[in-house]
């Protein structure tokens, strides 16, 4: 996901891509005792899909990759973090890892900002969604509880069949079970602080 947006840091860890992606989900797979067709239908996808992204020959838009985590019992932070949390429980500005989600057929990009460290099994995780200009989501649902606060930017959120306009210091809260998405309609950087639990993404 571009660093335009962000204030320049030397130590920033911007990873263009999913580092490690291709090798962990054939990993999360093999432990799970799952073929590729039997992935491919539980994230609604092809299996050539499956064995493309195995492959490294190609990348999976934020919401395939979370169908794909469901499907393998894992979250998206298990199948693209860089490293394994530590025993350092403050993570420094400019030093946390960023991850690009790029949808292939649409325009822009979201970058996933690490806030909390990734932690197997745990039950919170936040990170600040940074939404490009014109981009929209897929509307996705999954077991949980969500909230989020604007930092900068206006972006409409969806929630089931209500859309509302956020503003910087807004602030909102639903379950993870109402379908959910978001569009950056305007012609600005949007940052949210998003925050999940469990740990989905």
């Amino acid at each position: 996901m571009s660093n335009a947006s962000h204030t320049p840091v030397t130590k920033s860890r911007h990873c263009e891509g999913l580092p490690n992606l291709a090798v962990r989900l054939r990993h999360a797979r093999k432990v799970a005792g799952l073929t590729l067709k039997q992935v491919a239908l539980a994230a609604d996808c092809s299996e050539s899909l499956i064995s493309k992204l195995e492959n490294d020959a190609a990348s999976p838009s934020l919401a395939m990759l979370h169908r794909l985590a469901l499907a393998l019992g894992s979250n998206v932070s298990e199948l693209t973090a860089e490293d394994w949390a530590g025993e350092e429980p403050v993570l420094r500005a400019g030093e946390r890892q960023i991850s690009r989600f790029v949808q292939s057929a649409k325009k822009g990009y979201i970058d996933l900002e690490r806030i909390t460290h990734l932690q197997k099994g745990g039950l919170l995780q936040s990170d600040i969604h940074i939404v490009s200009p014109g981009m929209v989501s897929d509307m996705i649902e999954h077991a949980g509880e969500e909230m989020g606060y604007v930092i900068e930017g206006s972006l409409d959120l969806t929630l089931g069949e209500t859309t509302y306009t956020l503003n910087p210091g807004d602030s909102f809260h639903f379950p993870s079970n109402v379908p959910h998405g978001y569009r950056n309609s305007t012609g600005e950087i949007v940052r949210i602080l998003w925050v999940n639990t469990p740990a989905t993404f």
